[in-house]
C-alpha cells in the first residue's frame, strides 16, 4: 500500500517497506497482504490507528492552531492605527509562515512522527493565520470576513468528504502522482513569485496580488486543496484498514491541518478580492 502524498511518504508501514510486526508497539508495521485469520500480538488492537483517534488528534491540533490565532489576533490590536502596527502584523504573519514551513518540511520527511512537532507546527501556523486574518479584516473593515472564510473552509471540507464517501471515489496511483506533482510545482512557482515580488521584479504581488489574476490563482488553489483533502481521506481510510500504529493518527492530523490551513487562507484571499476596492 503506497501513498505518494509527501506528508505521508515517510510512513514505512503504509508504503509497504516492511511486513513484520515487532513486539515494540512503536515499531509496528502492518502486513497488508496478510491472509485471513492473521492475528496480531496481544495488545496490538488497542494501539491501532482508528477514525476516532484521527478525529481526536486533528481536534487537538486545530485547537492549538485556533488558540494561537486568537492570541495573535488580540495581541496585534488595531493594525490600521499606525504604519508601525501594520508592519508588526506583517512580520508576525511572515515569521509564522517561515517557521511553519520549516516545521512542515521536518514533519513531512520525519520517519517517526512527533506529536510535539505537529503541535509546534500548528502554533506557528496559528500565528500566521491570526496575523494574516487581522490584516485582511482591517483592510476590508469587517471582521466577519474571517467567519465567512472559516465557513467556506468547512463547506469545502464537508463537501469533499461527502463526495469521497457517497460517490466512493477511488484514489489511484496516477491520481496521487498528478496531485502531488501539481502541489509541488505550485509551491515552487509561488516561492519564486514571492522572491520576485519582494525584490521588486514583479509589481502588485504578481500571481498573489489582490486583483483578477490573484482571484483566478486562489480559486485554482482551493480546487487543488480539495484534491489534497481526498488524498488525506484516502490515507486515513487505508491506514485504518492496514492497522497502522496509533501514532500515525498524528500524521493524518498533520496532513489534514496543512490542507485546511491552505484552503482557509485561499478562501480569505478570495473574499478579500471580491469585497475589496
Amino acid at each position: 500500500m503506497h501513498s505518494s502524498n509527501p506528508v505521508f511518504s515517510r510512513n514505512d508501514g503504509f508504503n509497504g517497506r516492511s511486513s513484520s510486526v515487532q513486539t515494540d508497539p512503536s515499531q509496528w508495521t502492518i502486513d497488508t497482504n496478510a491472509q485471513p485469520g492473521y492475528a496480531p500480538p496481544a495488545g496490538a488492537a488497542s494501539d491501532r490507528m482508528t477514525v476516532d483517534s484521527v478525529v481526536e488528534k486533528t481536534a487537538i491540533t486545530l485547537g492549538v492552531l485556533t488558540v494561537a490565532a486568537a492570541v495573535t489576533w488580540f495581541l496585534l490590536g488595531d493594525v490600521t492605527a499606525t504604519q508601525e502596527n501594520l508592519q508588526r502584523a506583517q512580520m508576525f504573519a511572515f515569521g509564522g509562515a517561515i517557521i511553519g514551513f520549516g516545521l512542515a518540511m521536518v514533519n513531512s520527511f520525519k520517519k517517526v512522527i512527533s506529536p510535539a512537532l505537529v503541535l509546534a507546527y500548528a502554533a506557528a501556523e496559528g500565528v500566521l493565520v491570526g496575523a494574516f486574518s487581522k490584516v485582511i479584516a482591517s483592510w476590508i473593515g469587517d471582521a466577519s470576513i474571517v467567519f465567512q472564510a472559516v465557513l467556506g473552509t468547512f463547506v469545502a471540507f464537508a463537501g469533499t468528504l461527502a463526495a469521497y464517501k457517497f460517490f466512493n471515489i477511488q484514489v489511484t496511483d496516477k491520481f496521487r502522482k498528478v496531485v502531488v506533482i501539481a502541489g509541488m510545482s505550485i509551491v515552487g512557482v509561488l516561492l519564486l513569485n514571492m522572491v520576485l515580488s519582494l525584490t521588486g521584479v514583479l509589481e502588485s504581488g504578481g500571481l498573489r496580488g489582490f486583483n483578477a489574476l490573484g482571484l483566478v490563482v486562489s480559486i485554482g488553489l482551493v480546487i487543488l486543496g480539495t484534491f489534497f483533502l481526498i488524498l488525506d481521506f484516502d490515507f486515513v481510510e487505508r491506514g485504518v484498514e492496514a492497522g497502522l500504529p496509533a501514532r500515525e493518527s498524528w500524521r493524518a492530523a498533520f496532513g489534514l491541518t496543512v490542507t485546511l490551513i491552505w484552503i482557509y487562507l485561499e478562501m480569505l484571499r478570495i473574499l478579500a478580492i471580491l469585497r475589496g476596492d
